[in-house]
């Protein structure tokens, strides 16, 4: 760890100007910030095999107000030196990440200078479906969506496959599903539309709502989980 730290705070000063080295004089200071990154994900791995390690890909960093008017002007200089230590250090763990590495900054009123918090979550990559459109268009023009880590997938009739291998038609870079792991059923019936969940005999299997479910019927604002993954779904009435 000290290895990393070093060369993170090495690679720092060769890229900032002296504005940012007075911006944290008196405030947070970068390597504290590295240090806390390192725990998080330590803190956070979760083994999925003897030689797999899945860890957080995404992370917020929360800042006092005045501390994170300091930083703002530099964040962008700060998160790309974080991002590649980030890397270092999953890669001398064999850590494993399911999708890219995202790090950002806020500010959070219940903090005094000097405080900080680092929150982190897995987000897997996502293949959109198959020959759908992400478009505002498509998504109108959809009564049932899925939204797998802040995006909105259009479906329609019959449905999609949700897995992990490139058979499956929404793909979810995530290593707690299997490579087909559910289907996600859709019927019409004139105006009425009945969407179903159904476990493709996944080794790590659905949850409904909180509850593993071999089939189970769906409304607006459930949640699925596969593996690592929630998936929620919304229906909602076509824009005509």
């Amino acid at each position: 760890m000290a290895g990393v730290l070093q060369r993170f705070e090495q690679r720092l000063e060769g890229a900032v100007t002296g504005a940012f080295a007075r911006a944290f004089r008196s405030a947070v200071q970068p390597v504290e910030i590295a240090a806390a990154l390192q725990r998080e994900i330590d803190n956070s791995a979760h083994i999925l095999s003897r030689e797999r390690m899945l860890v957080p890909n995404v992370f917020t960093v929360e800042l006092s107000p005045s501390d994170f008017e300091r930083l703002n002007p530099f964040s962008s200089t700060l998160a790309d030196e974080l991002a590649t230590l980030i890397k270092e250090h999953a890669a001398e763990q064999r850590y494993t990440m399911t999708g890219p590495l995202e790090i950002s900054f806020v500010q959070s009123g219940d903090l005094s200078t000097g405080r900080f918090r680092v929150r982190s979550k897995t987000n897997a990559a996502v293949r959109p479906v198959a020959g759908q459109r992400m478009t505002d268009t498509a998504i109108r023009g959809s009564n049932v969506l899925l939204e797998v880590n802040g995006m909105k997938h259009p479906l329609s009739p019959p449905g999609v496959v949700i897995g992990r291998g490139n058979e499956a038609d929404l793909k979810i870079d995530d290593p707690g599903i299997s490579r087909r792991h559910a289907q996600i059923k859709i019927h019409q019936s004139g105006s009425e539309t009945t969407v179903t969940v159904i476990d493709l005999e996944s080794t790590n299997g659905v949850v409904l709502n909180g509850h593993k479910v071999t089939t189970g019927v769906v409304s607006d604002g459930s949640e699925i989980r596969l593996g690592n993954t929630v998936i929620v779904i919304r229906m909602t009435e076509v824009d005509q």
